[in-house]
């Protein structure tokens, strides 16, 4: 009996190695333009096992939820509403989230950063003045998660002038949802790339992980990270800011105070088990001080980040949590 078993595992075994041999795992790439921004992935597999125009399908899918440039999307005829609206599961799933890393962050991520947004320039629509204290004071009674209720699939709000604003976390999920897609598939190793988002699994035929590059101000890439599974995700002041009296506003709004964020960080990458994870706290952490980021990072686990900030000197320098540099190649 013994024997007759061990024959079979080495016929399986042997079937396995067989197929390798004749259908290697060969390197498939898709690209191409969704959420305002590019994506890209790059999966090993025998053979073409998932298409452009599924991944498109998954993307337009996703857009039609939460998407503030769809004229009828979800997010959208919720931010019309006065008391709520059923929601789909994407928008659902992406809600949840936003509730717990606001909660988790003591409100420094705010999902109903939307009219603040918009009132800065940085919204759909365009703006031909900055705002004064004033209509910043006016605003402030719209912002704040604690005016929304998330009942199963119902989204309420306590008031008409609360809208909200997915982009600081929809991206990392749309990541999430493209990788469960592929892992669906049967594929065991994949990259997958959104607006500079990306989540990461298995390691090439070779053995060899794959390599991920972490840019700073300028494009300058700061350093090379690898890691066997798990998400990066970057939020940063550098790149999308508007310009007023020769000084920088940045697009990164604090829910707090109604201000654009003005302190010492420039850049926070963060490493998290999934995309949407990563994304949501990058934010957060922008809004917090060196110190206070380093050192809510260290309580939290399978949370790591690395950060770009300015010196009061004006120099640039950087520092990183202790599990970050173990995913440091150079």
């Amino acid at each position: 009996m013994q024997l007759t078993l061990l024959n079979r595992c080495l016929t399986v075994a042997l079937l396995y190695i067989s197929a390798m041999v004749l259908w290697p795992l060969q390197e498939i790439k898709i690209n191409g333009f969704a959420q305002g921004t590019t994506y890209s992935l790059s999966y090993y597999a025998p053979d073409s096992l998932v298409t452009k125009a599924q991944i498109d399908s998954i993307l337009t899918e996703i857009d039609k939820s939460m998407s503030l440039y769809r004229a009828n999307s979800t997010i959208n005829r919720f931010n019309k509403t006065d008391k709520g609206l059923d929601i789909d599961l994407h928008f659902a799933t992406v809600v949840k989230r936003a509730f717990e890393i606001y909660k988790d962050t003591d409100g420094s991520f705010d999902i109903t950063v939307a009219p603040l947004v918009q009132l800065w320039g940085f919204g759909p629509k365009k703006i031909n003045v900055f705002p004064d204290s004033a209509a910043i004071k006016k605003i402030m009674p719209c912002i704040g998660m604690d005016k929304l209720q998330l009942n199963h699939h119902y989204l309420s709000k306590q008031k008409p002038c609360i809208n909200i604003d997915l982009n600081g976390i929809a991206q990392g999920y749309t990541v999430d949802v493209i990788a469960a897609f592929l892992q669906l598939k049967g594929i065991k190793s994949y990259l997958v790339e959104v607006g500079g988002e990306l989540r990461v699994k298995g390691a090439k035929p070779d053995g060899k992980l794959f390599l991920i590059g972490i840019e700073g101000p300028a494009k300058k890439q700061q350093h090379t990270v690898q890691f066997k599974e798990g998400a990066i995700t970057t939020s940063g002041n550098y790149e999308r800011y508007l310009m007023n009296k020769g000084q920088k506003i940045s697009h990164l709004i604090d829910p707090k105070t109604g201000y654009p964020l003005k302190n010492e960080m420039i850049s926070v990458t963060v490493y998290a088990k999934d995309a949407i994870t990563a994304d949501g706290y990058d934010n957060a952490l922008m809004a917090m001080s060196v110190d206070q980021a380093l050192a809510f990072v260290a309580k939290r686990k399978n949370l790591e980040t690395y950060i770009i900030y300015k010196r009061q000197n004006g120099e640039i320098a950087d520092t990183l949590s202790a599990g970050f540099k173990k995913i440091i190649v150079n």
